[in-house]
């Protein structure tokens, strides 16, 4: 689903923002409709009424990126989860108040976000790309952990907190409660954190 981390400023680049809006929120009817296999980017294209040639200047990377057109804020609000938590509240802690929002927030009916997800959890090819994407955001969260604690910022355990934390979101989504799902990996995160770091 398309969101961005900021709103373009100059009338050229908010003409070419609501154009790949427009191409993006295209193809997501088509494939909810469709299904993501039987839709190619031509019928995309066409349907968006542009070349195939401006819809890969827009998207190189393919349907995939169609559906997920910038992460990048998701990688903010991971860091700002740790680095903005308040007195008092554990990295675990802040990390499983963050995924829980995460996993649970796409689900409120009616706001076409929870189409979306089961959209994605159903298309194998999106499911794998949506971790993959979610996991680039691991060495990042790794040196925000780090520089928290006061570690060297390629420090082992932070990394491994970093690592564990971000593949909690595949785990509880494919759990019926996925906010219990964060709860009970976070718990031990938790634990595991404060033995760690005692």
């Amino acid at each position: 689903m398309s969101v961005t981390g900021r709103e373009p400023t100059g009338l050229r680049e908010r003409k070419k923002a609501a154009t790949r809006k427009a191409i993006a929120d295209t193809a997501l009817r088509l494939f909810l409709t469709h299904g993501y296999e039987q839709v190619s980017m031509r019928q995309i294209a066409e349907t968006a009424d542009v070349s195939v040639s401006t819809l890969f200047n827009y998207f190189p990377g393919g349907k995939e990126a169609l559906v997920f057109d910038d992460e990048t804020h998701n990688e903010a609000a991971l860091i700002a989860a740790v680095t903005d938590r308040p007195p008092g509240r554990t990295i675990p802690e802040a990390l499983r108040i963050h995924l829980t929002g995460f996993v649970t927030d796409p689900q409120t009916p009616g706001s076409g976000l929870a189409e979306f997800q089961a959209f994605v959890q159903r298309t194998p090819a999106l499911r794998e790309y949506a971790r993959a994407m979610w996991l680039r955001h691991e060495e990042a969260l790794a040196r925000a952990i780090a520089a928290q604690t006061g570690r060297p910022a390629d420090d082992l355990t932070s990394a491994a907190l970093a690592c564990f934390a971000l593949e909690i979101v595949t785990l509880a989504r494919s759990r019926p409660d996925p906010a219990a799902a964060v709860a009970r990996a976070c718990e031990l995160l938790d634990r595991g954190w404060a033995a760690v770091t005692a």
